[in-house]
């Protein structure tokens, strides 16, 4: 942290993460110290290069102020990354009630009363190299985790549910089926014994009568099998 006589300013370099053709912000911070108004002005040796906001304000006694520095999108990197740029801090006294708006730069012409803090430019890789640990080697691939190959009981579990399903399925239709045939067979001794009925009620009238009635009810029941083994 730099200390001056009227403001902190946190940090004390300005550190820029650097990557080719994108822009690269950082803060810091004002902070008063004092018991009186203090205006501010922020001025860099390449204006061009970087954008500040706020570049002027008015710090309130024991108030803080955040400044935000931005640096252009770079074509070419600095040779080592290495930067020249600085930044300067002009602080002075005003009197109470000045706004941002009513701060000139005639006020930090004077040297009375005026206090200039230096900062430095910082450049940092964005996207450092990891450290390889220790014991391992280059170019080793990964240690796959568990969670990169399928449950085999997962696997067991959903074919499991579905053998039931169809199992469940199957035993329905077996069920289904045995019923029909039961009552298939019920039906066929009912109508053998109406027929044991109709031929000894038969074997009372006539030959010719009985005869036919006797074909026509043993037709009747040759269909009805003949359905039930078609269904079964």
């Amino acid at each position: 942290m730099t200390t001056g006589d009227l403001i902190n300013i946190h940090p004390t370099e300005l550190k820029f993460p650097f990557e080719l053709k994108k822009q690269s912000s950082c803060s810091m911070q004002l902070t008063n110290k004092t018991t009186q108004c203090v205006a501010f002005k922020v001025k860099t040796t390449s204006p061009r290069k970087y954008c500040v906001r706020p570049n002027t304000g008015v710090v309130l006694p024991g108030d803080s102020c955040n400044v935000t520095v931005t640096m252009q999108a770079q074509k070419e990197a600095p040779l080592d990354m290495q930067c020249k740029d600085k930044f300067l801090v002009q602080t002075v006294i005003v009197s109470d009630g000045t706004s941002s708006k009513d701060v000139l730069a005639e006020m930090f012409t004077k040297e009375a009363g005026r206090v200039i803090e230096e900062l430095r430019v910082v450049y940092i890789p964005a996207n450092p190299p990891s450290p390889v640990p220790e014991g391992s080697e280059e170019g080793n691939s990964p240690r796959p985790s568990l969670n990169d190959f399928p449950s085999h009981n997962d696997d067991v579990s959903r074919t499991f549910e579905e053998t039931n399903e169809k199992s469940s399925e199957a035993w329905s239709m077996i069920s289904k089926l045995t019923e029909e045939k039961t009552n298939a067979i019920q039906q066929s001794q009912q109508l053998r014994r109406e027929l044991e009925m109709l031929t000894k009620e038969s074997s009372k009238k006539q030959s010719g009568g009985h005869s036919l009635l006797f074909m026509l009810l043993v037709g009747l029941l040759g269909c009805f099998f003949g359905y039930i083994l078609n269904r079964t």
